[in-house]
Parts: C-alpha cells; sequence; structure tokens
C-alpha cells in the first residue's frame, strides 16, 4: 500500500533526485516535499471528483442565517474536510457555497463532495500517479534548477491526470455519470478532456 513517503519518492523519481525515508527528515528533498506535498494532492482532489474521494452527508442549519436571498447556513464539513461541493440530493436545490459555508432555502442540507483523504491506502492507483506526476512538477525546478524539466513533468501530469480521469469517469451505471453531469461536468466533457 502506497504511503505519503512513497507517493514523495515517486515524485522525485521522476526528477532524478535521490529518495527519502520520511518527510521531516534532515534534507533538501523532504523538506520541499513535506512543503508541497498536501498543498499539490488537495489541488489534484480538485480536479475531478474521484470515486475514492466521494463522501455523501446532511448538513444541520447554523443558527445565523444569511442577510438575504436564502433562509439557511451550513457549515461545510471538517471531518472529513470538504474540498469540494459536487452536488446536493435534490438536484433541483438551489445553493451558493460562500467561504466555508453552504447557503440555501432547504435545511438540512444533504450533499455529495470530495472529502480530503489523507490515508493514501484509499486512493485510487491512477490518483497515485497524478499526484506523484503533478508532485514532481511542482518540486522539479526547487530541487533541480530546471525550467524545462518542470514543463515536461507538467505533459506528464497532464496525460497521467486525464487517464485517470477517463477511468474513474467510466466507473460505476450510466446513472452516476448523470449526476456528475448535473455537478457542472457533462459525460461528454469528462470523457474529451480525459482523452487530452
Amino acid at each position: 500500500m502506497a504511503s505519503d513517503v512513497d507517493i514523495c519518492n515517486s515524485a522525485l523519481n521522476m526528477i532524478g533526485a535521490s529518495n527519502i525515508i520520511s518527510l521531516t527528515e534532515d534534507s533538501r528533498a523532504a523538506r520541499v516535499c513535506n512543503q508541497r506535498y498536501a498543498f499539490v494532492r488537495d489541488a489534484v482532489f480538485r480536479a475531478h471528483p474521484w470515486n475514492c474521494l466521494v463522501t455523501r452527508t446532511s448538513l444541520a442549519a447554523d443558527s445565523d442565517t444569511p442577510a438575504f436571498e436564502f433562509d439557511y447556513q451550513h457549515t461545510l464539513p471538517a471531518a472529513p474536510y470538504c474540498l469540494r461541493v459536487l452536488r446536493p440530493q435534490d438536484p433541483d436545490t438551489v445553493f451558493r457555497v460562500e467561504g466555508r459555508k453552504i447557503i440555501s432555502s432547504t435545511t438540512p442540507f444533504k450533499m455529495i463532495y470530495i472529502a480530503r483523504v489523507t490515508d493514501p491506502a484509499e486512493y485510487d492507483l491512477l490518483l497515485i500517479e497524478a499526484i506523484a506526476a503533478r508532485l514532481a512538477a511542482d518540486i522539479s525546478y526547487a530541487l533541480v534548477n530546471s525550467a524545462s524539466l518542470s514543463q515536461m513533468l507538467l505533459a506528464v501530469y497532464d496525460s497521467k491526470l486525464s487517464e485517470a480521469r477517463f477511468v474513474d469517469a467510466t466507473e460505476g451505471t450510466p446513472d452516476n455519470v448523470v449526476n456528475i453531469d448535473r455537478a457542472s461536468y457533462s459525460e461528454s466533457d469528462i470523457l474529451i478532456s480525459a482523452r487530452f
């Protein structure tokens, strides 16, 4: 099973740097990975509605209410942390995300969201590959001072991300694809963008 260090070492291997034993060891590679890993991971998480990160919840209304337009506000989940709201249970529900709040005229607010899952053992293998490639592109200049390598690794990331999105988007029944469509993704957009 993969660990955070394994993902970082995959990224380091892509740029020709030495492996690390831990993110807290006293080496330049470990310090750079430790600084950038969580940010890069979360950015890749937000890039697609990954099946392995999808979480469902029902939010109770806060005691405070919006000043106008909507009747209720709900605090976004912190356990697991909500990185991106995909859709409410009822596709006709009108809502807005404002900071760490959802405002709507419906309560409780039942929704599907992308969670910050911190255990890499829960990640799809292709998602791990995408995170490693994005991390390699992100840290390569800091470690080897090569803009051309950074650009090449961004292209590798784009390729790995497309493959991972395609495979992820084609799992499940057609109803799941329709639900993704209602979360502002059309099936054709997912499949077309996944190929590029």
